[in-house]
């Protein structure tokens, strides 16, 4: 028995237990701090380069409607209302610049994962990732910025330079290396999922750890809030792409797309642009919560009968 392959599917729990662990006893995890933490979500996106051939962007071409509505429904719904929760919940201002940036970073490797799962368009997921990442690296520092007004001092130029060391460098690299050395790297992508959510679940329990005291002394409002954000993300996606596309299968796509961002990218973003540590910590529950959600939305989804629609590529 081959456990990588039982890993992915088992994404929510291990982060779940690994997040209750270092509430418990935070060194387990907090030696994963510092540079690991970059060279950690570095190895991730590394992994969904890996993944990734130039036809997943030339889908882009094939269904520009759906990918579009994608695209504006993830750089949209969630920074808005990471923004009005932050508000609505009174949330002090680095929980709240944290939950902005979090809900402006793009879908991450998890949201295919749940695709592939809940039986949706794994050909739309990819692509939505794929471009969602890209854009984010203008998108991600634009929106924090512009939403946090005065809240916290946000650098935008070290936020677009980290977007583009954490994403660009190591997401083209693996792209490059899958077209020029495809018979390595297939061996490679069997296992780069599975390392995808032990990265994840060190860098979300170590950060965890690090806030401990923070989280338990006023994490209550911040943990409800980010409940809501990515309940209403996974909704809105779902519904307004519904009633746009009149697709199942692509409006089930796009709502873990949109529900579900890149917590990780949020983390070291955090960690490599702000003084205070808290701002670091939106980004580690909200992990924990969007991979709940979406074991939720797997078994609500997986067994539906028009779950056939989603082996369709992109047409």
């Amino acid at each position: 028995m081959n456990i990588f392959r039982y890993i992915p599917g088992a994404f929510p729990w291990i982060v779940l237990s690994a997040s209750c662990l270092a509430l418990y006893h935070p060194p387990i995890f907090t030696w994963f701090s510092g540079q690991w933490i970059t060279l950690g979500l570095g190895g991730i996106m590394l992994g969904m380069g890996l993944s990734l051939r130039l036809e997943d962007f030339r889908r882009v071409t094939q269904t520009p409607k759906w990918v579009l509505t994608g695209l504006l429904l993830q750089f949209s719904v969630m920074p808005f209302f990471g923004w009005l929760l932050g508000i609505l919940f009174d949330l002090p201002p680095f929980f709240a610049v944290g939950l902005i940036l979090v809900s402006s970073c793009p879908g991450g490797t998890a949201s295919n994962v749940i695709v592939y799962l809940s039986r949706s368009n794994l050909a739309l997921s990819v692509s939505l990732t794929a471009l969602s990442t890209m854009a984010a690296i203008v998108m991600t520092p634009l929106l924090t910025s512009s939403l946090s007004g005065n809240e916290i001092d946000v650098n935008a130029v070290g936020l677009f330079y980290s977007t583009l060391k954490v994403i660009l460098v190591p997401v083209v690299l693996g792209v490059f290396l899958n077209a020029r050395l495809t018979h390595h790297t297939q061996k490679i992508q069997f296992y780069s999922p599975s390392l995808a959510v032990i990265l994840i679940s060190l860098i979300v329990a170590s950060i965890i750890g690090q806030g401990k005291e923070i989280i338990l002394s006023s994490g209550l409002s911040l943990i409800f809030s980010i409940m809501i954000l990515h309940l209403i993300g996974f909704l809105l996606g779902y519904f307004l792409s519904k009633i746009l596309l009149k697709d199942e299968a692509v409006s089930r796509t796009i709502s873990v797309e949109v529900g579900m961002q890149n917590s990780g990218l949020g983390v070291v973003l955090a960690k490599e642009n702000f003084v205070n540590p808290a701002v670091a910590i939106p980004s580690a529950i909200s992990s924990l919560v969007h991979s709940l959600y979406g074991s939720l939305f797997v078994a609500l989804f997986s067994g539906k009968s028009n779950g056939a629609s989603a082996e369709k590529s992109i047409q």
